[in-house]
């Protein structure tokens, strides 16, 4: 039987809908027409729209459709490895189970582990990152058994927040459901209402990458509108967290297709960075100005804007990309490679594309968004894109055949 990678992208939607779901099935459950659906499994024509609502209907990840990752994710030994430990750790100290000989630690050092944990995420390097989890996990857990504290529960919090999301990129689902849950009772214990917000858009997160879109949005407009900052309470800590949701329920709303929604959406995003008027991060959210601006680039890649998104990204220069992190940086430049593939820059598009792969290759293999670029792009040489398939982690086959056919229908 051949690999998961081996296959089209149009086979596996064909796979993963099997003999119960007939193409009429999967256009009225993704609202599709269905010569959409029949192209997209006919490899002519697999818009990032059509994607997102074609993987949503089915209960996978956006990459499972790609070709990047099996029903079942598959993953080099040291991520599984390294899952394993951390998974291990998460249940054992959910369940209480906690080693005899650990001793409680001070809220100054379970902040900084946390705070670490949080640069390695963002950072994009997991497996540096299992290894900072692991000891954290269990030093907060003892601490808050021991001799509790606020700050020991909020770096407890933290540590299954940071699991939950490193767990839905590695498509770990139930460890990101469970790992969220944690976090949000831990947030509780601390009293932190900031820190349980925060917590909620992980959860929401989580929510829309298992395919639970409007699930998603309904959680992070709530959690928005319990947090929202008033005259008198408007920290930069609030707005922070506040403004990380509203992006959050702009993106759900357009994953959607709802673009009026994400449009308003994007109106109070970039309010918002406004009153901030600089970047900052806060239990692990992030925003500011720059971050409502590649937002917006982003939305409008989404709803098929690519046009806008190009124009919008004319205004962002790469100094004002210095204040984020280098996740939301790689992920930003993804999406104006994907807009300047959809506009035909196709060599541009693989500058673009190959910048993010050879800086930050770990990071690049959880996302879908590289093999969606490389099948759309056709005009690029054999060994070009030979070069980027294999950085990708899909076969050069698969991303050729796919990629001229889409662009002659294109044409």
């Amino acid at each position: 039987m051949p690999q998961w990678s081996a296959y089209t992208s149009g086979e596996r939607i064909k796979i993963l809908r099997g003999r119960e779901v007939t193409q009429t099935d999967l256009a009225h459950m993704t609202g599709l027409a269905l010569i959409t659906v029949q192209k997209a499994e006919q490899d002519i024509c697999l818009t990032l729209p059509t994607l997102l609502k074609i993987s949503a209907a089915l209960s996978v990840d956006a990459s499972v459709i790609l070709g990047q990752q099996a029903p079942r994710r598959t993953m080099e030994r040291g991520d599984r490895a390294m899952l394993r430990q951390v998974s291990q750790a998460t249940h054992d100290t959910a369940a209480g189970l906690l080693p005899e000989s650990a001793e409680p630690v001070s809220d100054g050092v379970l902040a900084s582990s946390a705070e670490l944990a949080w640069q390695h995420y963002w950072r994009g390097d997991y497996l540096t990152l299992g290894g900072v989890l692991v000891p954290l996990l269990t030093d907060a857990a003892v601490t808050c058994h021991v001799q509790p504290t606020s700050a020991a529960w909020q770096a407890l919090s933290d540590a299954y927040q940071i699991t939950a999301c490193m767990a839905n990129l590695l498509g770990a689902r139930d460890l990101a459901y469970a790992a969220v849950g944690h976090a949000k009772h831990a947030a509780e214990h601390a009293g932190d209402e900031l820190r349980a917000a925060r917590v909620e858009s992980a959860r929401s997160w989580v929510y829309l990458r298992d395919g639970r879109v409007t699930d998603s949005l309904e959680l992070a407009q709530a959690a928005s509108e319990g947090i929202e900052p008033s005259y008198r309470d408007a920290s930069h800590e609030r707005l922070t967290v506040y403004g990380n949701l509203l992006t959050h329920c702009a993106v759900t709303s357009a994953r959607l297709d709802d673009t009026d929604r994400a449009g308003d959406f994007l109106s109070q995003v970039h309010a918002v960075g406004a009153r901030l008027g600089d970047e900052y991060d806060f239990h692990g959210a992030r925003f500011g100005p720059t971050t409502a601006s590649t937002q917006a680039v982003g939305v409008n890649v989404t709803v098929g804007e690519h046009g806008k998104a190009l124009r919008l990204s004319a205004d962002i220069h790469d100094g004002d990309l210095s204040g984020l992190a280098d996740a939301a940086r790689n992920r930003y430049k993804l999406d104006v490679a994907l807009a300047q593939a959809d506009a035909k820059m196709w060599d541009t598009s693989l500058d673009t594309l190959e910048g993010v792969l050879t800086d930050a290759p770990q990071w690049a293999r959880h996302q879908a968004l590289p093999n969606v670029i490389l099948e759309r792009v056709g005009r690029a040489s054999t060994d070009r894109l030979r070069r980027l398939s294999k950085l990708v982690g899909v076969p050069v086959s698969t991303v050729g055949g796919f990629a001229e056919v889409d662009t002659q229908a294109a044409l």
